[in-house]
């Protein structure tokens, strides 16, 4: 396949020739989120590349770990698996397979078309995060599964994805097993997020950028610290009601 670039004053996408008007939009929306988290975070890289791809193959193929990702990942949101990022690149499926692969709820096709937004959210949290990749090291991918909530989940939060999020998070709750506290893997890229909305509504937008960036430990020792003047099990019992209303359950 022959591969066309084409630039804006921060990124580039490199696509093919029938992709040419979702390159633009694409980067009219990296752009803007660009634009947002600079006044948040102290790393907002430039002259990143987000590489289009016109099939689900042709992606697996150029990053594997999507196609690893959404098989741990729960049935509810495997959809929302649309593409991956290192320091230079993101990776994603060309929006409009991102707009074939929307389920008929509300907010399922918003939210796939925040996928741009949503990787580069998670490029700008793992290099403003000591603790977060990338780069991805063999001590990264270590530690990934432990950790994806909190990536995945700024990613969602800072780009709109969360707000977007109800119906899906209601067919999640719907599926039987219990999620944990905080989500792992499974549920990271549907679930993460949340934590940080609750967070933001009791504590505003600031204690949100807090937890984005603070050197990551014990998952559940950077949780205390982030909601203090509860037990971790009393901050759980809140999240578990901020899902059920989330979901309408």
């Amino acid at each position: 396949m022959a591969w066309i670039e084409t630039q804006s004053p921060n990124f580039a996408a490199r696509h093919a020739e029938l992709d040419g008007a979702d390159a633009d939009g694409v980067l009219e929306l990296l752009e803007g989120i660009r634009e947002q988290l600079s006044e948040v975070f102290p790393i907002v890289p430039e002259g990143v590349t987000a590489v289009i791809h016109s099939n689900s193959a042709q992606l697996a193929m150029a990053q594997p770990v999507t196609a690893v990702l959404r098989a741990l990942t729960a049935p509810a949101s495997r959809r929302y698996v649309a593409g991956w990022y290192s320091r230079g690149e993101i990776h994603l499926l060309a929006p409009r397979l991102l707009s074939e692969r929307a389920s008929s709820v509300p907010g399922s096709r918003e939210m796939l078309m925040l996928a741009p937004a949503a990787l580069y959210g998670q490029l700008v949290v793992g290099l403003s995060n000591p603790g977060l990749p990338p780069p991805f090291t063999p001590r990264s991918w270590l530690h990934a599964p432990s950790w994806a909530w909190l990536s995945a989940g700024a990613g969602q939060w800072f780009s709109g994805q969360t707000a977007h999020a109800r119906p899906a998070i209601a067919s999640r709750l719907r599926e039987g097993d219990r999620p944990s506290f905080p989500p792992k893997l499974r549920d990271a890229q549907l679930l993460g997020g949340t934590v940080f909305d609750l967070l933001a509504s009791e504590s505003g937008e600031a204690a949100a950028i807090r937890l984005a960036t603070e050197a990551p430990g014990d998952p559940r020792e950077l949780i205390a610290r982030n909601f203090p003047g509860r037990s971790l099990a009393d901050t759980e019992g809140v999240w578990r009601a901020h899902l059920s209303r989330l979901g309408g359950v």
